[in-house]
């Protein structure tokens, strides 16, 4: 289910003119990241000492796998499925299979000066308690994440609820959401294989002009060593949103 609400015309018109200005809290000018670490947070944005990184602050020789908007450390074991949206066919969501759990990745456009992780997470708590979930609000490593209880169709047509957390990332005129399934929705021990891949991640997200909360696009693989792509998934739901709740399996949108 999708509870995306557009922004208008001159919403983002007012996105793009405010982010030439310079915010208070930012990096100085002309203030260089150190190896392996993101630019300090401008005001607004997410706290990413270790990661995730814009592709601009990435100095590292880590093997990763380039999905175009993103690049995924290539970890032994891991399994990569790509979720591909029925009608266009463009792919709308990478889901990494790890240690017994999944992670749910996609990047979307976002105003240079502002987060919208704030407003989105609203909307999928909102979306929880419509269809029957739950959700909780909780301290994590990037500001507020949630907690919830996805209302799941089982084989046999009876709901279940599937534990999730969703975590959002808003960086430099982008925005990185991943749905944590399986045990690490709720084991910080299980959590910690997908917390370190999340941190290795980098996002592209091009210079092109995008209204706030386009999904940035994706692309089939080619994978380094110790990566196991799986191909891609059809089935997505189509206009993928950072404010979309997953259906049927938290980690599958």
């Amino acid at each position: 289910m999708s509870i995306f609400r557009r922004r208008s015309a001159r919403d983002d018109e007012a996105a793009e003119t405010g982010a030439q200005t310079d915010e208070p809290g930012g990096a100085a000018e002309g203030a260089e990241p150190a190896a392996g670490a993101a630019a300090p947070a401008a005001a607004g944005l997410s706290p990413r000492p270790q990661g995730p990184f814009d592709v601009t602050e990435v100095s590292d020789s880590l093997p990763r796998v380039d999905l175009g908007a993103l690049r995924l450390p290539g970890v032994p074991g891991m399994e990569l499925r790509l979720e591909v949206e029925d009608g266009t066919r463009r792919v709308v969501a990478a889901t990494v299979a790890l240690g017994g759990s999944t992670a749910q990745l996609q990047a979307f456009a976002a105003p240079r000066t502002h987060g919208i992780w704030g407003e989105v997470r609203a909307e999928i708590a909102a979306s929880l308690a419509s269809s029957g979930g739950a959700s909780q609000e909780v301290p994590g490593p990037y500001g507020t994440e949630l907690v919830a209880q996805v209302p799941t169709r089982l084989p046999d047509g009876r709901v279940a609820a599937s534990p999730a957390r969703f975590v959002g990332v808003d960086g430099p005129r982008w925005f990185l959401r991943a749905v944590l399934s399986g045990p690490a929705a709720v084991d910080p021990e299980a959590a910690a294989p997908l917390e370190a891949l999340l941190r290795g991640a980098v996002v592209v997200r091009g210079s092109e002009a995008m209204a706030p909360r386009d999904l940035l696009p994706l692309r089939l693989p080619q994978a380094p060593a110790g990566a196991v792509p799986a191909g891609a998934t059809p089935g997505a739901q189509p206009g993928a949103q950072p404010g979309a709740q997953p259906a049927q399996d938290p980690a599958q949108q």
